[in-house]
């Protein structure tokens, strides 16, 4: 073990812990007390609204097809009888179009089509109806989203007779659908709560306040990892070591998850944690240092053996 070694290799020195690694160790356990309640971090949701029976499927009249009309159709109808009539004296189908003057691609089209009604449907017609054009009260009654999504609304629709494909609904509904409200901003993470709990209250700014307090309002056991947290921070600041010993009894009373873990951890090493919160000293240097190590440590990996590594810390070691 380090500390062993430590008390072996030099005995009569004064064992202090790092402030910042306890500090470390303890915002890992608020994390877990956050974690613990979860279900308290996200605002509670509101009653849902008491809605009457859902109203009865109203069945939409069917507009007929009306009519071919307009001038591409009068003029199909001019072009569709000669040609009919000349198939009816045998006359093939280049001698037609060299007769007419027209394309053969033209006289083609023209003979296959049994009627000109063929050849005006789906073309201009005058003003044609939309294809959820019965349906469209329905759709505009329900829009809001009260009777779910907008599949459901088109499953409902096409049970009623819509011969159309849901892409038409959904453009439908998203051009003449009311402007929904934005949505609520998402609950905070467990590492967002146990930052806030964490921090200093001066830190943390006007959006991060009002959502602290309302966690804290909705569950007594953050708000007391909060107040242990601040305390533990306190002996850190001040240099307050001497109140460890009543600091970690509160801690064991309240039994909150993860806290009461960490203060166990204290007991183990006593006189080095209460050092580390009591005097100027503490091994900040030292992880510094083994930090630096590391460093030089990766920087030479697979390129130099140990002789160098052992130079570069050496040298290093100076400054």
């Amino acid at each position: 073990m380090p500390l062993d070694g430590a008390r072996t290799g030099a005995p009569q020195a004064v064992q202090a812990a790092d402030r910042f690694h306890l500090w470390q160790n303890l915002a890992k356990a608020v994390g877990k007390c956050a974690a613990a309640h979860r279900a308290c971090l996200a605002d509670p949701a509101p009653p849902p609204a008491a809605q009457d029976g859902a109203p009865a499927l109203p069945e939409p009249e069917r507009a007929g097809q009306p009519d071919p009309d307009g001038k591409y159709a009068e003029r199909t109808r001019q072009r569709h009888a000669p040609v009919r009539q000349l198939r009816a004296e045998g006359r093939g189908l280049r001698e037609i179009a060299r007769h007419l003057g027209w394309g053969l691609h033209t006289v083609q089209r023209l003979d296959r089509a049994a009627s000109c009604q063929e050849l005006a449907d789906g073309r201009w017609q005058g003003p044609r109806p939309s294809k959820p054009g019965p349906f469209k009260p329905y759709l505009d009654q329900h829009a809001d989203g009260a009777r779910g999504s907008i599949r459901r609304l088109f499953l409902e629709i096409k049970a009623l007779g819509y011969d159309g494909s849901h892409p038409v609904v959904r453009d439908y509904l998203s051009r003449n659908s009311p402007a929904r409200e934005p949505p609520p901003p998402a609950p905070p993470t467990v590492r967002d709560a146990a930052n806030w709990l964490c921090r200093r209250p001066d830190t943390l700014t006007e959006d991060e306040k009002p959502r602290l307090k309302a966690i804290l309002d909705r569950c007594p056991e953050p708000q007391a990892g909060s107040g242990q947290a601040r305390a533990f921070a306190a002996m850190i600041i001040g240099l307050t070591g001497q109140n460890l010993p009543q600091w970690t009894d509160a801690a064991r009373t309240a039994g909150l998850p993860g806290i009461a873990s960490f203060a166990k951890g204290p007991e183990q090493d006593l006189d080095a944690v209460t050092n580390g919160l009591t005097m100027s000293w503490s091994s900040g240097p030292v992880e510094g240092r083994v930090n630096h190590i590391k460093m030089i440590k990766r920087q030479m990996f697979g390129r130099a053996g140990l002789p160098l590594l052992r130079k570069r810390v050496l040298l290093t070691a100076q400054r």
